[in-house]
């Protein structure tokens, strides 16, 4: 058997893994194909597999792909795999913002349930996906007692055929539209983590994630903000993604007094409205995971101080026009973009707000430092991703954060 692993970054390396033990003692042959490797025609001729196990980066429905898959060429997917030998209960979370909060938050109030009738010591719960550790590498910690918590993006549910026990949609709006071939495209990839799925809990109060949530053959649990929730973090969606976390706790078995106190001590992730420090009576936020406009309008939304909005980056072929109104209402003095799509930003905002250009993110900062006034917000929260200047959206906030640190030594 041929066996072909497309992208050889952290989750092809940790399928290398996988399947070298799997196929310990076997004839099968395991090839590599990677942009690194082979050049810009590593999917060529992979018709001549009988297997390919795509990583999250490689498009499903790449033409090369799609060619293989009707040649007869079985596609999987390190996230395919995961499921087919995973044990336990699996709670599977998607949407378009949010995943990575209400996984940790919802993984931080399993533990500290304990949920005696599942796990007596609170030590077989698991986050798992986009969370740092591939989820392959985690298959061996697993047993029939176990809870895996899994941040699931549209590039992982792209080819899914199978469901979680529990699936979970959060707010969802246009993103990945340079990946997915549409937005109708996109909502069929989120879909395919509720199909099969025994239960499904959605926001009723989003249309889209309403609509993915009947696509569930099982029971459907719809979700509304408790303003009733005390955070350490700010922002509207926050709550939202909050009461989520804790609906999911408590149908769970988590007493509610946990459920409270755990959410109160919640400190947020990093690179998510995150609080840097105050200089001079004003505050800084890195907000660098926000890499599409709706999350942008979350962050500049979460606020009701004057702010400085530090926006750019490269676009993800969603519009930009939504943040015109927001910047007009939302007490935004000034806009400081700067990267690869300044001028379409530019362009989408114009007539709003006060718009100022520069090179690079170390110029933005300085700008709004020496624009703000005493009472001022600063966000970083680019709408867009980052690789016209930097690998990921986290190594360009912790250039923003070593930057505001500097400005304020």
């Amino acid at each position: 058997m041929k066996i072909a692993i497309l992208g050889y970054g952290i989750e092809g390396k940790s399928a290398e893994k996988f399947l070298r033990k799997q196929l310990r003692g076997s004839a099968s042959k395991l090839e590599i194909r990677d942009v690194k490797k082979q050049g810009k025609d590593y999917l060529k001729n992979l018709q001549d597999f009988d297997m390919l196990v795509r990583s999250p980066g490689i498009p499903y429905l790449s033409s090369e792909i799609q060619k293989a898959k009707k040649a007869g060429v079985e596609i999987t997917s390190t996230t395919k795999l995961f499921f087919k030998y995973a044990k336990g209960l699996l709670i599977g979370i998607t949407g378009t913002k949010g995943k990575g909060t209400t996984a940790t938050l919802l993984y931080e109030i399993l533990k500290a349930g304990h949920l005696a009738s599942r796990t007596p010591s609170g030590g077989n719960i698991h986050l798992i996906g986009n969370m740092g550790i591939p989820m392959l590498d985690e298959l061996p910690k697993l047993s029939k007692n176990s809870i895996s918590i899994l941040e699931l993006s549209s590039f992982q549910l792209q080819d899914m055929d199978v469901s979680p026990h529990i699936a979970v949609v959060l707010d969802i709006s246009p993103d990945h539209l340079n990946y997915h071939k549409n937005f109708k495209e996109y909502l069929e990839a989120k879909a395919r983590l509720v199909k099969n799925a025994r239960q499904v809990f959605y926001f009723s109060d989003n249309k889209y994630s309403r609509q993915i949530s009947q696509k569930c053959r099982g029971k459907k649990i719809p979700v509304l903000a408790d303003k009733k929730l005390k955070l350490k973090i700010p922002g509207a969606h926050n709550i939202k993604n909050a009461s989520m976390a804790s609906v999911i706790a408590l149908s769970l078995g988590v007493k509610e007094s946990i459920i409270d106190k755990t959410v109160r001590n919640f400190k947020g992730l990093p690179h998510r409205l995150e609080f840097v420090c105050e200089i001079h009576g004003v505050k800084f936020y890195n907000d660098s995971a926000s890499t599409n406009p709706a999350a942008t309008i979350a962050a500049i939304s979460a606020f009701d101080e004057p702010k400085i909005l530090i926006m750019g980056g490269t676009s993800k072929g969603a519009s930009f026009i939504p943040l015109k109104k927001v910047t007009k209402e939302k007490k935004v003095r000034e806009v400081i973009l700067f990267g690869a799509n300044q001028v379409e930003i530019e362009r989408a905002i114009k007539g709003s707000v006060k718009i100022l250009k520069v090179k690079t993110l170390r110029e933005a900062g300085e700008l709004a430092r020496k624009l703000s006034k005493t009472g001022d917000i600063i966000i970083f929260s680019p709408a867009s991703a980052s690789f016209d200047m930097f690998k990921n959206y986290e190594e360009r906030g912790k250039a923003f954060k070593k930057m505001v640190n500097l400005i304020g030594s």
